[in-house]
């Protein structure tokens, strides 16, 4: 992690702050309603988030990189070095932590190596094109912002295929909380209006293990050696230059 995000747990208990977490929530809620039996890794921001689901057959694992703060019912471990076996989760929520990190590819290839075959991948990040990136005094602010072709292209280099789009946060980033009160509405209407200026987008991609095989075989030259008929190389040796 670069360690560019910061004040975290001063944010989402201010007013702005909670108020995001509340349209996040619902988003993620929408996109991913049950995870009952499934293993669910909340990475970067993603713990406080794993309540959306609650405990039963599944595991719910919160893992923070360094430099996000501490939170409760996470630990602190290496965006791109996750203490995880290969192929132990079934879904990963990647928040505030793909656009703070200085090994984006790193990141998203340990979040491969962890998922199941079948395992999905939700990434929540701070939209190029949305007035929560313009200011830094929201986490979103801070860090790299992504475009919608931006964020689709380095999950197909790392062999991802992205299934969902959504986006949240279309009320601009007020530090007041009357500002604030119409905020669900600001996102009932920019998602119908204007999709793609939401202040964050929320990417759901897919293990893609058919991007890692070749669709043609790579024709190569081969040298044969084999015996030269008797006689061939005397007729050879006696036939006139030209």
């Amino acid at each position: 992690m670069s360690g560019e995000v910061h004040g975290l747990p001063e944010f989402y208990r201010a007013p702005p702050g909670q108020v995001a977490a509340r349209l996040v929530a619902a988003r993620i809620k929408s996109l991913w309603p049950e995870a009952k039996g499934l293993d669910v890794l909340g990475l970067g921001w993603g713990a406080p988030y794993l309540p959306l689901w609650p405990e039963g057959p599944g595991r719910r694992i919160g893992l923070t990189p360094p430099g996000l703060g501490l939170m409760p019912r996470s630990a602190q471990a290496l965006g791109t070095h996750l203490p995880l076996p290969d192929c132990s989760m079934d879904r990963i929520l990647l928040i505030h932590g793909l656009e703070a990190s200085e090994g984006a590819q790193a990141l998203l290839r340990e979040c491969w190596r962890v998922l199941r075959d079948d395992g999905r991948l939700l990434i929540v990040v701070p939209n190029r094109l949305g007035s929560w990136s313009l200011f830094d005094h929201t986490p979103f602010g801070q860090g790299r912002p992504y475009s919608q072709g931006q964020l689709a292209r380095l999950l197909e280099q790392q062999m991802f295929r992205v299934s969902r789009r959504d986006a949240a946060l279309f009320v601009p980033p007020f530090p007041w909380r009357f500002a604030l009160r119409g905020a669900a509405i600001w996102d009932r209407f920019g998602r119908r209006i204007a999709p793609r200026l939401g202040g964050v987008m929320l990417i759901e991609a897919e293990k893609d293990l058919f991007s890692a095989i070749p669709a043609d075989a790579v024709a190569q030259r081969r040298r044969v050696v084999a015996e030269l008929p008797a006689g061939y190389a005397k007729v050879k040796e006696t036939a006139p230059d030209r």
